[in-house]
């Protein structure tokens, strides 16, 4: 394959996990979720985010995302989201079909939603033919690569908690934001009010799998039987488990994170001057949006693999990822201005 700026999902997987995914390979264990990598990961998990948090396996990041809806809307209700949300642009209906729920989508210039944008379309409370507001869903990073700071994050959960709604975050990149921010995990969800998380890293590092986090107990009392339902239940969790655990025990999260959002950075810093090319967003995690000529765009679409983010203006997204190096950046640059010639 061409040397991939498309997606941080093209890069393959960190050695770490792939020496534990052979080492829980030994032996037999119980399944669904029953095993001694799964137990352990639970309690990994309550270390990251907090006491009160329980946490269910899927199998891809829609399933996840599905499931956390699921978990905190019946089929009237209605989730309110940015118009680039990964639920909404990404998930071929997913959420609308699953859990019955109307999808309110707001135009946001960079991809983040805030207070004054949502207020708006916070109204039909109790109108019986009006679909009922109750969940507020975020990405964290955002799908433009732009980063909620924890206080925009507080901000849309006390809105939220104070209509009787819940803030649901899509996390898929949440290390990046987090390594960006110089956060924790929990300073960016439990210190802020989140509610339900979806929590990735196939786009970090690992192989497959995602998780569901719950920061309300009750909210998980009926969780495994919606899990189950919908079809996202692993027998052979420890998998899954076991990945989580090298990602998640000796911070090779963060130094994965750290690094792509490095080499975004540096990618920014070698277009940002050059004549035809403008960075449309803010570089806050692992993603540059720039837009670029057509005759540029199709003479490196030959060499390097990025995907068209607007076509009315131009705009393409370069991603990088753990296994990105300045050498790949450096090549590309050089065609790059090759090209701007």
């Amino acid at each position: 394959m061409k040397t991939s700026f498309g997606s941080d999902n093209h890069s393959g997987v960190h050695p770490f996990v792939l020496k534990a995914l052979a080492k829980a390979n030994e032996g037999y264990s119980l399944s669904y979720g029953e095993d001694d990598h799964t137990l352990r990961a639970q309690t990994v998990f309550r270390s990251v985010f907090g006491e009160h948090t329980r946490m269910f396996f899927a199998f891809n990041g829609t399933g996840a995302n599905v499931l956390c809806l699921q978990a905190l809307t019946k089929p009237y209700h209605a989730v309110i989201c940015a118009r680039t949300a990964h639920i909404s642009q990404d998930e071929c209906g997913a959420p609308e079909r699953f859990t019955g729920c109307k999808l309110i989508t707001i135009d946001t210039p960079d991809g983040k939603l805030r207070p004054a944008d949502i207020r708006p379309v916070l109204h039909g409370f109790g109108f019986q033919h009006h679909s009922q507001p109750k969940v507020i869903s975020i990405s964290q990073a955002t799908e433009l690569g732009t980063v909620y700071r924890p206080e925009e994050i507080r901000a849309l959960a006390d809105l939220a908690h104070s209509y009787g709604m819940y803030l649901h975050m899509d996390g898929a990149r949440l290390a990046n934001a987090a390594a960006y921010l110089d956060v924790s995990f929990a300073d960016l969800t439990t210190a802020c009010g989140v509610d339900a998380l979806s929590f990735g890293g196939t786009k970090n590092g690992m192989l497959l799998g995602e998780s569901v986090v719950l920061f309300d107990p009750a909210l998980a009392n009926d969780f495994p039987y919606i899990r189950k339902q919908c079809m996202q239940l692993f027998s052979k969790s420890r998998f899954v488990a076991a990945q989580y655990l090298a990602y998640l025990e000796n911070g090779l999260w963060l130094e994965n994170a750290r690094h792509a959002n490095k080499m975004a950075q540096y990618l920014a810093a070698g277009v940002r001057d050059l004549p035809g090319v403008t960075i449309t967003q803010k570089v806050e995690s692992n993603a540059v949006f720039a837009t670029i000529p057509e005759t540029v765009y199709k003479k490196l679409i030959e060499k390097y693999f990025f995907y068209t983010w607007d076509e009315s203006i131009g705009e393409v997204r370069w991603m990088c990822s753990f296994n990105t190096r300045e050498s790949h950046i450096d090549e590309f640059l050089k065609d790059l201005k090759t090209s701007l010639i």
